[in-house]
């Protein structure tokens, strides 16, 4: 991977222009002088197609694009490469993906008016009131996690096929009454709109999709809050499960702050990772469970509750651990006593992390008294009465203590 200055080529000689579905005739002046100057042109075959030839040669990109693209970029050197993209090069496109591989000084980018841009103003949505997901080369059920009442949501489609993975997915999660528009070809001669309810998607929608689309969706459903604290019938488990009080309790000192990293450690039903990363769309987790049963049950969890990018690695702490991601933030809710796991958890810990672990045996216990002893921050006893039926009246049932160790490494 090349980085700033390491680059093994003039800066400035990759440019990524933006183009629309009216292709050359709607591109800037910028863009086309600059791509006017290139040795080698590359895009995608549809993006290729839409570009008149020239002096520069047409190279499409490698399939699957993300493992070839340090080597095409070697090869490359020493030319000038123009990289077409769709509209906005840095919404959710090659632009970023080149930025971060090479440096923005090394990257220049024209763009043009973005799908989403386009699709607002045909809807009249303004952009402070509308949620943007991609689902190209991603999870189509991210959007599960911007789900609410009176929402408006743009997908951008990864092909034909998303609209009715949409549909199905609205529907089959409480939101079949929400109004969908798909619209095709924003900006290019065969533009076209397709209105329908989620639920009547198969029956109303026509047989065939534009792969080039975008949809439009205002939520019609009851949704899930995204503070701290689902209740426990939002998770599948088998009892494993970091309670809603205590996972409230516990996300509290997590603390999560956009883009940040949470190892899940002895992660049970994966709650506590599940909801660090429905906090904020760039927020990862790495859930980490011995059994396999329970790996598969996280990895339905994120799913559901549209994380489905939470990473499950499935081994017994600490070996388990070994060359995971640094983590920011470590909750550790099962195998506090087991040798060396609290130890692995802090030295791996960025400067400024936070760490959280639950016990609840006299040995658990034992050790985060040790830990309280050694590192300081917070212990704390916390105890859960609810009220059930007693007879014929109404007791409290307690549930059963847990001692909550929370700290803070210093930067």
């Amino acid at each position: 991977m090349f980085v700033g200055t390491q680059l093994p080529w003039p800066i400035v000689t990759i440019t990524v222009v933006g183009i629309g579905a009216d292709g050359w005739d709607g591109m800037s002046p910028e863009g086309r002088a600059e791509l006017e100057t290139c040795d080698v042109l590359v895009g995608g075959q549809r993006q290729l197609d839409l570009v008149p030839e020239g002096t520069y040669e047409k190279r499409p990109w490698p399939s699957p694009l993300l493992p070839a693209l340090d080597e095409l970029l070697a090869e490359l050197r020493g030319r000038r490469v123009g990289v077409l993209a769709s509209g906005d090069p840095l919404l959710s496109g090659i632009g970023g993906t080149l930025v971060r591989r090479l440096g923005a000084d090394a990257v220049h980018i024209v763009p043009a008016v973005s799908s989403v841009t386009l699709a607002r103003a045909r809807l009249g949505w303004t952009a402070e009131e509308t949620e943007v997901v991609s689902a190209v080369g991603r999870d189509v059920r991210a959007v599960l996690r911007v789900l609410a009442p009176r929402r408006r949501v743009l997908v951008l489609s990864t092909g034909a096929e998303t609209p009715r993975e949409l549909a199905r997915l609205l529907s089959d999660h409480g939101f079949g009454d929400s109004a969908m528009t798909v619209l095709e070809n924003l900006g290019g001669a065969g533009e076209r709109r397709i209105d329908a309810a989620a639920r009547d998607w198969d029956e109303a929608a026509p047989p065939a999709i534009a792969p080039l689309n975008v949809v439009a969706i205002e939520c019609v459903g009851t949704a899930y809050s995204l503070v701290a604290g689902l209740p426990d019938e939002a998770f599948e488990h088998d009892g494993q499960l970091t309670k809603r009080d205590l996972r409230a309790s516990a996300l509290a000192r997590l603390a999560p702050t956009p883009g940040e990293v949470l190892w899940d450690v002895g992660a049970g039903a994966g709650s506590v990772a599940v909801e660090w990363c429905r906090v904020h769309a760039a927020n990862r987790a790495i859930a980490v469970e011995s059994r396999q049963d329970r790996g598969e049950r996280i990895a339905r969890n994120a799913g559901n509750l549209g994380v489905p990018h939470v990473r499950v690695v499935t081994g017994r702490a600490p070996e388990a651990l070994a060359d995971l991601d640094r983590p920011d933030a470590v909750f550790v809710g099962g195998g506090v006593a087991g040798e060396g796991v609290l130890t692995t958890c802090w030295h791996a810990l960025r400067p400024g992390g936070r760490l959280v672990a639950h016990g609840v045996t006299l040995e658990a216990e034992r050790v985060l008294a040790e830990q309280y002893a050694s590192l300081g921050g917070e212990l704390t006893r916390i105890s859960v009465e609810r009220a059930a039926p007693l007879g014929g009246l109404t007791g409290w049932t307690p549930a059963r203590a847990v001692t909550q160790w929370s700290v803070n490494k210093q930067p």
